[in-house]
Parts: C-alpha cells; sequence; structure tokens
C-alpha cells in the first residue's frame, strides 16, 4: 500500500500497475496557489497570453506542444506537494490537451512524460533572488510601485539533507526538471537574461541587445523586446522572432494580414478593370 501526503491511496499489486494508474495526477492535486509572493499585475496576465498566442514551433505541429501560465507545475513524486507556478512555460512533445481530451488544471510531470523545455519567470518586486537564485545581484532587485524595493530573503540553492523545504525555483529548473532554457525579464530595467543548461548547470548566455534578443537554437526560435500592440495596449512586449529577426505574429495579426491582402488584391483588380476600359475608351 503506497500512502501520500495528498491522501492519494492505491495498493500495489503483482506486476506493478503503471504510474499513470498509481502516483497522483492532475486531478488529484491542489491547482490553486497559496500565500506566494510576487502578487500578479496585469502584465503578469497579458504578456504570457501574447507568448503562447504567437509561438509557432518548426519541429512541432500545434498539437504536439503545451505552454503553461500561472499554472502549478508539479516535478517530484517523492513530495508530491511540492510545486512551483512558473509565469511562462512550454513542454515540446506533449499533446495539447491532457490526454487528448482534456483542459489541464496543472501539470504533473511523473505524469505527462516530458519537463518543460522553456521556462520564463517575469520579474516581481520581492521575487527576484528566488527567480535568479546564484545569480542574483543588486542590479537585480525590481522598485515596488512606491520605489521601494522590497526585501526578500535569499533563497537557499538546495534545502539541508532531510530538510522538507522546498528548493529555490532555480534549482527546480536546474537540478530537478533539467529545464534547457531559463528566461528571466525584468519589464522596470527592460533587461531580460537567459540562462542554458550546460552540463547540468545554468550558464547565463548572451542576449543580443539592443534591443534584447536570445536565440533559442534548438528550437529555431528567438525572444527578443519589441515595440507593439497587444489587447489595444501599445508598448515593449517580450514576442518570439525568427531567425532573420522578424516577428512572428499572434492569431489576431494573422487574420488582420490575411484581411489587408485581400482588401489589396480587390483594390488592384479594380485599378486593373479601370485600365482596361480607359485603353478600350481612347481606342
Amino acid at each position: 500500500m503506497m500512502t501520500f501526503t495528498t491522501g492519494h491511496s492505491i495498493p500495489q499489486t503483482v506486476p506493478p500497475r503503471p504510474p499513470r494508474e498509481t502516483l497522483p495526477t492532475m486531478y488529484d492535486l491542489p491547482s490553486e496557489s497559496v500565500g506566494e509572493p510576487g502578487l500578479p499585475d496585469e502584465f503578469h496576465d497579458l504578456q504570457p497570453q501574447l507568448l503562447s498566442r504567437m509561438l509557432t514551433l518548426a519541429d512541432y505541429s500545434r498539437d504536439q506542444w503545451f505552454t503553461g501560465s500561472d499554472l502549478n507545475l508539479y516535478y517530484d513524486v517523492h513530495y508530491p506537494r511540492w510545486y512551483k507556478r512558473p509565469d511562462w512555460f512550454l513542454a515540446v512533445g506533449v499533446p495539447r490537451l491532457y490526454d487528448g481530451h482534456d483542459l489541464r488544471r496543472s501539470y504533473v510531470t511523473w505524469q505527462e512524460g516530458q519537463n518543460p523545455y522553456v521556462v520564463i519567470e517575469l520579474l516581481s518586486p520581492g521575487t527576484e533572488p528566488e527567480d535568479l537564485g546564484r545569480f542574483y545581484g543588486a542590479e537585480d532587485a525590481v522598485a515596488s510601485a512606491d520605489g521601494i524595493e522590497e526585501p526578500w530573503p535569499m533563497a537557499a540553492e538546495s534545502p539541508p539533507v532531510g530538510s522538507e523545504q522546498p528548493p529555490s525555483k532555480l534549482t527546480v529548473y536546474e537540478q530537478w526538471l533539467r529545464v534547457p532554457h531559463y528566461l528571466v525579464y525584468s519589464r522596470p530595467t527592460r533587461r531580460l537574461r537567459h540562462f542554458q543548461l550546460v552540463g547540468g548547470r545554468y550558464q547565463e548566455a548572451p542576449v543580443q541587445a539592443p534591443p534584447p534578443q536570445a536565440w533559442l537554437a534548438d528550437l529555431q526560435i528567438g525572444l527578443g523586446l519589441g515595440l507593439g500592440r497587444f489587447e489595444g495596449i501599445a508598448g515593449d512586449w517580450l514576442r518570439w522572432c525568427s531567425a532573420d529577426g522578424g516577428w512572428l505574429l499572434t492569431d489576431t495579426e494573422q487574420e488582420q494580414q490575411a484581411r489587408e491582402r485581400a482588401q489589396a488584391q480587390v483594390l488592384q483588380a479594380a485599378k486593373k478593370s479601370t485600365g482596361h476600359r480607359d485603353e478600350r475608351w481612347i481606342r
């Protein structure tokens, strides 16, 4: 008999039953966060939507990847209540819908079979040490709305042996999940940082500037900061781009371009028709 802290208890059999049947799933684990620092603002709501809506991957069809934002990410079956809640993440090689038919309540790695491939954190006052770990410096502090930097204790890189304290975000992404690309963006300072997993440890990769732009070679896609309009709001947004630096388009922008092309074709056809009539009149 296996008993989990979730109250989830299933007897084991011989031969063993598969993890999909015996280990906690997204239906068994909480989907809400309680008491976490870094209260989300409107930017934290809109920016992840934009990242998901404009993403296109060369090597994966749309039904072969999933993006989540502010969603519980469970990463250790031995501590099924431990989770992180990335501002945005991408998992490739998984179905868009859970088991091909259901919207996800959370992302449970031992059930999905794939860890996130990209994680993006949007810095908030007080969360910088947790998000950046050993890469945190005084210049990374984000001022709060009243201009006062909110103190937050430096998160430990990993909990002490035997501790029930969850590890920090950076440690989870680096050592537990081994996320190949971890990106952190500060909206007040417009600073984008890119950490790549090299030999099991994150190393900071160069970010082209200005404007800030990181290249994810294995996905054949870049992430940069560009001026644009989303949901009627003009400003600097994180946007995906191609190898030549061209911005990828959201579904709405693609539809707008299609309408503009159709209108241009109608106008062009009308001009040609008018020109033929004028030519006949001259003759």
